[in-house]
């Protein structure tokens, strides 16, 4: 049989177009031959496809997938179940999240469950508000209207348009958002209205009447996404893109001037904006000099819109200093951390102001004088002694009648959201129930606990996670993994943007064509949403506990299971 008559049995190839796909296929049977005849006779780095030329090139195409297709085909048995991931799925966008039978792995690797009351309450007879007031020796102390909040996660670790829907999310949910040791940004102030602030301190770029007319048109005829993308490229020079928020009121573009004078900046905090707590990291990124040294006057004007600082010691993920690779390092990073931009910024191991316990606390007090409002530090604990270290410089400090930090927080030693080194993100610490134990027993022994609150975070997605921190004697939960997911995460890994792979869905990337896609409203309205179920949710479970407020939570609420190896099966143990 001729190839004119093997042709001539699908009518496309007879048609018009028969001629062009004719010459398709014969140009990739050509390049399919020659892939084979280089893999074979003349590359000499890949033993597999010297074997099995072009064949073997499925192999990495499929471990390049395994990651992106991974949280649809394959189990989550880090999560617990993937019942919990579908729960945030379905909360966020404000669907039902009730289940039929019973989640794939019921027990997990749960180590310990809940006490339910012989007569529980009803939902009404719980609390229906939470809060928590952190400072109450500051003159500016803070009162948090909730007691979750989105845990540390800097600007440029993730996307400009990324930390605008978690602001946005966090404003109208009523939590706090913390701005990771990358400091804050002007996106953190995604919610600011220009017509409720003064507007001295800020540096504006407003378009023409031209720019303004294409974006009323595009508006009209597409969507505000669009319109906004098209108005900003008129009206922003490209590297400051990341950098200004939009306000669509007065059409104007502005971000914050670090370079004006301290008495141009606010008094107070606009109720215009989320309830921010700014971290400091071992880089000093935002309240740094021009010879990377602490500043006094950038630290009171960060102040200005933040409620607390919480430094930054260690993370559960990371022992070392913060990692943020030269393709995150956008022009707007460099502008706000004060660093070169497009170069790997590596933190320092240590912090700066950190050599010994003395020094530390000498330094927190130097932030609370400056700032007049809470200030805590973030650690990590491998043992009683290695925290009780701390307490005792805290003691003595209370005894010689000086200031003591207002908050701890414990970071879990279990994982890592974004860039840490896989050697550390389960080897380095206690996991945070643990540590959570001798943290409340070691306080309470020096008496210092009434006068410190804990916060805890470490892989907490679902309202049980929440609950069980409570009960282990949190007074606050930060949470990553769970904000991410609701933010639209997909679980890719590749947050890092090492090896030129990026955050596929835009919220964890610099990348501008991907981040610009990513719908910063609509994905606010997902995190408001999963904040709101979570508290709901643990007022159900507070409920059916027979407790009406969070204090009534202890270790007695709790019952401790082990997994016996040998067997594999579950005992439980009501001794606490």
């Amino acid at each position: 049989m001729t190839k004119e008559n093997l042709f001539s049995y699908f009518p496309l190839f007879s048609s018009d177009w028969g001629v062009f796909i004719k010459l398709l296929l014969i140009i990739l049977i050509l390049v399919l031959i020659n892939i084979a005849i280089y893999d074979r006779f003349i590359q000499r780095k890949n033993q597999l496809l010297i074997n099995f030329p072009l064949i073997g090139r499925m192999r990495y195409l499929f471990y390049m997938l395994r990651n992106p297709m991974r949280q649809y085909f394959g189990d989550e048995t880090f999560y617990d179940s993937f019942e919990k991931i579908d729960w945030i799925n379905k909360v966020s966008h404000g669907e039902n999240p009730y289940l039929s039978f019973s989640p794939s792995n019921p027990y997990g690797n749960q180590k310990s469950l809940f006490r339910h009351a012989n007569f529980v309450n009803e939902l009404h007879e719980v609390q229906a508000e939470f809060s928590v007031r952190f400072g109450e020796n500051r003159k500016i102390p803070f009162e948090s209207k909730s007691i979750i909040g989105r845990s540390a996660m800097s600007d440029g670790a993730v996307s400009p348009e990324g930390t605008r829907a978690y602001a946005r999310g966090a404003f109208n949910g009523q939590f706090p958002i913390n701005t990771g040791e990358g400091g804050l940004t002007s996106n953190f102030l995604a919610t600011l209205n220009l017509k409720d602030c003064e507007n001295s301190y800020l540096e504006m770029k407003e378009g023409t009447w031209f720019a303004k007319s294409i974006y009323r048109i595009m508006r009209f005829f597409t969507n505000r996404e669009v319109s906004q993308r098209l108005y900003r490229h008129m009206v922003v020079r490209q590297k400051d893109r990341g950098s200004f928020i939009f306000d669509r009121t007065r059409l104007v573009y502005f971000r914050i001037n670090w370079h004006s004078p301290l008495e141009s900046f606010p008094e107070s905090i606009s109720e215009g904006i989320p309830d921010i707590t700014f971290q400091m990291g071992s880089g000093l990124y935002g309240v740094r000099d021009e010879e990377g040294n602490f500043s006094d006057d950038l630290y009171q004007k960060v102040m200005r819109f933040c409620r607390m600082t919480e430094v930054k010691l260690a993370q559960g993920a990371k022992q070392t200093g913060g990692k943020l690779l030269a393709t995150k390092v956008s022009d707007d990073i460099a502008y706000y951390r004060g660093v070169p931009a497009h170069k790997d910024l590596v933190s320092p191991n240590r912090f700066p102001y950190a050599t010994d316990m003395e020094t530390f606390f000498d330094f927190i007090e130097r932030l609370q004088k400056l700032s007049d409002k809470p200030v805590g530090f973030k650690i990590v604990i491998s043992s009683r002694e290695n925290f009780e270290t701390y307490a005792k410089a805290l003691k003595n400090r209370v005894s010689e009648g000086k200031d003591i930090a207002d908050f701890i927080t414990i970071d879990g030693g279990d994982g890592g959201s974004a860039t840490a080194p896989l050697e550390m993100m389960s080897k380095i610490g206690l996991p945070i129930r643990e540590a959570l134990l001798i943290v409340n027993q070691v306080l309470n022994e020096y008496e210092l606990r009434e006068h410190i609150k804990i916060i805890a975070s470490e892989k907490v997605l679902t309202p049980d996670d929440v609950v069980d921190l409570l009960c282990h004697g949190a007074d606050f939960i930060n949470i990553a993994r769970g904000f991410m997911i609701a933010a639209g995460c997909i679980r890719a890994r590749e947050c890092s943007g090492a090896n030129g792979r990026d955050c596929p869905v835009g919220l964890n990337t610099m990348n501008e064509a991907k981040r610009s896609k990513y719908l910063v409203i609509e994905k606010s309205k997902h995190i408001a949403f999963y904040h709101h179920q979570l508290l709901h949710g643990v007022r159900t479970l507070l409920a059916v506990m027979g407790k009406r407020h969070i204090d009534e939570l202890s270790m007695d609420d709790v019952i401790l299971r082990s997994i016996k190896k040998e067997t594999n099966q579950p005992y439980c143990s009501t001794k606490v």
